[in-house]
């Protein structure tokens, strides 16, 4: 760090970091960890929307790609350092991504360990492609837990409060703005969306690779993570929708989708639904601004479906947007 930014963080009387999803508590784990004093304030601690996460490692459908792809590696080298413990929730596993219509791989996936092409007997019936990688899972709740812990251990607090605006957040010297839609309040952001997501957890009848179809932009997806005894599968993307009810008739064409490729997961019993409204911008935002009361606001939101996949990238970005003390572009 800059020994502008160093004096910064330890010259305020406190960083505020809001919202308690993987982008705010990465970012509230870096900064404290880097020395400053840090405050989570948060309705929902962890976030809803991080709970609901399958979570498979994959920077998807994210721009600017020129950062998201740095994020991306940054985020990909951290999630397999963790790997290492198993009580992060982060865990290296091995899977296949196929597609019912001949397409190339997705670029971020044929430097991952182990990526080959499929051969046809690998594949379901409707799949013309396919590729097996190994890539970090990461169980959310366990994963969450953990970052609330390292926040603790850095000596970061928490506080459970809904604001309505930035004002709410003093006394800060910093404002660091992770609340994902509520930014469209907050910030104020307009250009922010909703897009709802469902996934099933049920019990794992002895699955250990994970399965991933490339839908494109459908609203329905096919994926399935093994998590040890559970298996979360999904899922949808309906774009414009932040209803976080339980949808019965979408999760039992989930369910179909996922047994039709595995068709052990048809006699596993549903244990619960988890339903999240992930915020999606044109552009994720990582920028620093300074208001006019002085207070220095940092935005780190709009991440749609790779929040997790981006967190400690984007989250050491924005700690080095304090550290030089300067905003970039959106």
């Amino acid at each position: 760090m800059s020994s502008f930014g160093v004096t910064l963080l330890r010259r305020e009387a406190c960083v505020v970091v809001l919202g308690a999803g993987a982008a705010g508590l990465t970012t509230a784990v870096v900064l404290a960890e880097a020395g400053a004093s840090v405050h989570v304030v948060a309705e929902h601690v962890p976030g809803i929307t991080s709970l609901a996460a399958g979570e498979m490692w994959g920077p998807f459908r994210v721009e600017p790609k020129d950062k998201v792809d740095q994020w991306g590696q940054r985020s990909l080298e951290i999630f397999r350092k963790l790997a290492e413990d198993p009580s992060t929730g982060v865990r290296l596993t091995s899977g296949i991504e196929a597609s019912r219509s001949a397409e190339e791989p997705p670029d971020w996936a044929t430097s991952l360990p182990g990526f080959r092409p499929c051969e046809p007997v690998d594949l379901s019936a409707g799949f013309s492609v396919g590729y097996r990688f190994t890539v970090p899972l990461i169980d959310m709740p366990a994963y969450l837990a953990y970052l609330l812990r390292r926040l603790d251990a850095a000596g970061g607090t928490i506080e459970r409060r809904r604001l309505a605006s930035l004002a709410d957040a003093a006394p800060a010297g910093v404002v660091v703005n992770c609340r994902g839609l509520g930014a469209q309040e907050l910030a104020p952001d307009h250009g922010l969306r909703l897009i709802r997501g469902q996934h099933i957890v049920v019990t794992n009848p002895g699955l250990t690779e994970f399965f991933s179809e490339d839908t494109g932009f459908s609203p329905d997806l096919l994926c399935f993570y093994p998590h040890g005894d559970t298996v979360v599968l999904g899922g949808t993307a309906i774009d414009g929708e932040g209803d976080l009810a339980p949808d019965d008739k979408a999760a039992a064409s989930i369910l179909a989708r996922c047994a039709e490729v595995e068709p052990r997961l048809a006699e596993a019993r549903v244990l619960e639904h988890r339903i999240g409204a992930r915020p999606t911008r044109a552009r994720i935002r990582v920028e620093a601004e300074r208001m006019e009361d002085g207070t220095v606001v940092l935005h780190n939101y709009g991440h749609g479906g790779a929040g997790v996949t981006l967190s400690w990238g984007c989250a050491e970005e924005a700690a080095s947007l304090l550290t030089a003390g300067r905003g970039d572009g959106r």
